[in-house]
C-alpha cells in the first residue's frame, strides 16, 4: 500500500504543488485589495464605551427661558446610551487622527439658537471639545453660522447622563431647513489632541462625519444624542 502512494507520478505532484501556489497568490491578492480599500475610503469610526459607574446622575437643567428647538434625547436619567458602542470624536493630533462628528436638526418654526447640549464625553488628551452650528450644503455641514464655542472639563465616557453645554450669541434659524450641531477640534495647539466618545440614541437618521478629507454623509441606527435650545417666536 505504502509503495503505491509514494509511486504517484512526480509531475502530478508538482501540478499539485502549482495549484496550491497558485491559489495562495489569488489570496494574498484579494487581502492585499481589500487592506488598500480600507486605507483609502473614508468611513465613521465607532469605538465601544465601558461603564464606569452603575449610578446615573441627570443631567443639567434646561435654562427656564429656553425653549426646545430639537431635541432626539431621553429622560433625565436615561438621556443617551452610555455603554455600548458610540461616535469615535478625535482630533488631529491624537493617536487615530482627526475624526469629528455632526448632528442634523431641523427647526419645525422659524427660532433663535442660543445653547446647544451635547453627548460629547471625555477619554484622553487636552479635556476640551469645539461646538458649532453649520448649515446645511447637500447633506453635509456648510457654512458656519456660529462658534466655534470651546467647551472644557468634558464628563468621563461610560458615564451618564451630563452633556457638553455650549452657550452661542443667538443666531436665527429657518423653519423647516436643516442644520448641524458640529463638534470637533483645532487642527494644531491645544485641544487637537482631544480623544472621546459622541454618544448616541438608538435611531436610524443620518449623520455626518469627517477624518480630514471633508465631511461625509452616512446613516446608521445611532443618531449622535444632543438638544438644541433658544427662543421660538
Amino acid at each position: 500500500m505504502d509503495s503505491q502512494y509514494s509511486s504517484q507520478p512526480e509531475s502530478q505532484n508538482n501540478g499539485g504543488r502549482s495549484v496550491k501556489k497558485t491559489l495562495l497568490f489569488v489570496c494574498l491578492l484579494i487581502l492585499g485589495c481589500l487592506t488598500l480599500l480600507a486605507q483609502t475610503v473614508a468611513g465613521p469610526r465607532a469605538v465601544q464605551t465601558t461603564e464606569k459607574s452603575a449610578i446615573r446622575v441627570p443631567s443639567q437643567e434646561d435654562a427656564m427661558a429656553l425653549k426646545k428647538i430639537y431635541s432626539n434625547l431621553g429622560s433625565k436619567t436615561d438621556r443617551y446610551w452610555f455603554n455600548a458602542y458610540s461616535w469615535s470624536l478625535t482630533g488631529a493630533n491624537a493617536a487615530s487622527g482627526p475624526h469629528f462628528i455632526a448632528m442634523p436638526f431641523t427647526p419645525k418654526s422659524n427660532s433663535t439658537v442660543e445653547q446647544v447640549q451635547v453627548a460629547v464625553l471625555y477619554k484622553s488628551g487636552a479635556n476640551q471639545v469645539n461646538v458649532s452650528i453649520y448649515g446645511d450644503a447637500g447633506g453635509v455641514p456648510g457654512t458656519l453660522l456660529a462658534g466655534p464655542v470651546t467647551v472644557t472639563n468634558l464628563a468621563a465616557a461610560g458615564t451618564c447622563c451630563t452633556l457638553t453645554v455650549a452657550n452661542f450669541t443667538p443666531v436665527a434659524v429657518t423653519a423647516l431647513t436643516q442644520y448641524w450641531v458640529v463638534a470637533d477640534t483645532p487642527l494644531s495647539g491645544t485641544g487637537s489632541d482631544f480623544a472621546g466618545v459622541w454618544n448616541h440614541v438608538a435611531k436610524d437618521m443620518p449623520v455626518s462625519f469627517n477624518r480630514g478629507n471633508g465631511w461625509h454623509p452616512d446613516s446608521a441606527d445611532g443618531l449622535p444624542a444632543g438638544e438644541v435650545l433658544g427662543t421660538i417666536p
